[in-house]
């Protein structure tokens, strides 16, 4: 199907926050209250910024005069809500989502298969596992539909969007096809996972910056390590308090980069008390977008940590929510935001210091060079 300009950037927007749950398995939404007000501010929506131009707010615009708007500023992140819409966006921030608690990958011999499961879920109660083959939703077999049509079929259509609702699935595990009917549920998203590797390091893995993620990376590493690798591969951005908060964990106070306001450059600055002496490796790739690159470039900028992998994806920009008469939200570019040298993300990316070549095991990579600051250490 052919995408609306409106679509397409809002498939862009919203990846910035769902875009790692979909590529490690398709997730099940997030669907929200649309009385709701804009958000908590994120990486891609500045805290009470206000571009060159007038502010929105409150105008009552259509959505063909608001994607005129956008076409006319030549505005690659913008985009225009209804307030459905944005309550799903602003919800994923929070950290919730509405679903039956299972992601699911698609393999190159077209098997719809269980990825991930989240504890205490519906699924998980239900007995579904990790490996598990998905036959059918309802009555459509799995494998003939996009995976995109999968996640929407989990997350509920219509009517369908709500607690309590019912989703039929048949699943394979073995020989064994059971047909199970499910309730979806308001769930935690697990953004952080923690996993002991060799040599006593401990990885862990941020996938997006949602509601609460700072708090889950200190309580991760209450666990005893001699070093970190922080996992942001895949990570789609978030809540800029969240990546911030986050850089506060590893830093002593300082810089951790700075927006525009106005054109003016406001700065973002770590909490004091981090843990400056735990060798610290992050891992970043081609997926690593936002309020991550700013985390990244931060630890990078002040000599903490080594980045290893490959390039990130370049967005740099931020983008201001505002609210219309009919309840609709219109993000505009505001500005761009840069690390603690200045340096600004946006179109280019931040290159590794230490690159994997093509082929190589990042996460053996990680290891290494971790190991190595630990001998300098």
């Amino acid at each position: 199907m052919l995408q609306t300009p409106r679509r397409a950037r809002q498939v862009a927007t919203l990846s910035l926050v769902f875009g790692a749950l979909l590529l490690a398995g398709a997730a099940t939404g997030a669907w929200g209250d649309p009385s709701r007000p804009p958000s908590r501010p994120s990486a891609d929506t500045a805290p009470v910024a206000v571009g060159p131009g007038p502010d929105p707010a409150g105008a009552a615009l259509s959505e063909q005069q608001a994607e005129h708007l956008l076409a006319a500023g030549g505005d690659r992140w913008g985009a225009y809500y209804n307030a459905q819409e944005y309550a799903e966006f602003s919800q994923g921030l929070d950290g919730r989502y509405l679903g039956v608690g299972l992601s699911v990958g698609r393999g190159e011999d077209g098997v719809t298969a269980v990825s991930r499961v989240t504890p205490a879920g519906p699924a998980a109660e239900a007995g579904i596992a990790p490996g598990d083959r998905l036959l059918r939703i309802d009555r459509d077999q799995a494998d003939r539909l996009p995976v995109t049509e999968v996640v929407a079929r989990l997350r509920g259509q219509g009517d369908e969007r709500k607690v309590g609702s019912e989703v039929t699935l048949a699943v394979q595990h073995g020989g064994e096809v059971r047909e199970l009917r499910l309730r979806r549920a308001l769930l935690d998203s697990q953004q952080v996972t923690a996993e002991r590797l060799d040599r006593g390091a401990l990885r862990i893995t941020v996938r997006a910056f949602t509601t609460g993620v700072a708090d889950q990376v200190r309580a991760a590493l209450r666990a005893p390590h001699s070093g970190v690798v922080l996992d942001l591969r895949g990570n789609s951005g978030g809540l800029l308090d969240e990546a911030v908060g986050t850089a506060g964990i590893f830093l002593d106070g300082g810089p951790v980069g700075s927006y525009e306001e106005r054109g003016e450059k406001r700065e973002l600055t770590a909490p004091p008390g981090g843990d400056q002496r735990t060798p610290l490796v992050v891992l970043v790739d081609g997926g690593t977008m936002s309020a991550a690159e700013l985390l990244a470039g931060a630890l990078q900028d002040r000599s903490r940590a080594l980045v290893v992998g490959a390039r990130t994806f370049g967005k740099g920009t931020v983008q201001q929510p505002s609210r219309l008469a009919d309840g609709a939200v219109l993000e505009l570019t505001v500005g761009r935001y840069h690390t603690p040298a200045g340096r600004s993300p946006d179109g280019t990316g931040l290159a590794p210091d230490v690159p994997a070549a093509a082929g190589e095991d990042a996460d053996a990579l990680a290891l290494r060079v971790l190991a190595g600051i630990g001998t300098r250490a």
